[in-house]
């Protein structure tokens, strides 16, 4: 086999420079960045549609939980304003039942005993001053 000596000097090479492969490589590497950034995009929504599924779940939990507890303080302001029950703590108090005798009734015809405000009477009447 025939070796060239080290001494020997071995003359410049210049390359020319394939401008489509270099073309190419940066396309294929543009290309490479969208699709990877459409991924990064994708599992980026999916996460946030994870995320507000969990969200919406918990706000369903405690729309039942207020309604159970409004249901349950329904109830119980219809027990505090049952008739039965304000009469035994109106007793309680010291009140006692109205009387049949206590009740007046007024005639369909006759005006009312009460005095009007000037007001109602004439409306610019609380703009005169």
């Amino acid at each position: 086999m025939r070796r060239v000596p080290s001494t020997h000097l071995n003359s410049q090479i210049h390359r020319d420079r394939d401008l489509r492969a270099l073309s190419r490589l940066a396309l294929l590497l543009i290309c490479g960045l969208v699709l990877a950034s459409g991924f990064v995009f994708a599992a980026q929504q999916h996460f946030a549609a994870v995320n507000y599924g969990y969200k919406s779940e918990g706000l369903r939990r405690e729309r039942a939980r207020l309604l159970e507890e409004k249901q349950h303080l329904m109830l119980k302001k219809e027990q505090a304003f049952a008739p039965a029950r304000l009469a035994v703590q109106a007793r309680e108090l010291g009140l006692k039942p109205l009387l049949a005798s206590q009740v007046e009734t007024q005639k369909a015809g006759s005006r009312s005993q009460l005095p009007l405000a000037p007001a109602l009477l004439t409306p610019s009447a609380s703009l005169q001053r």
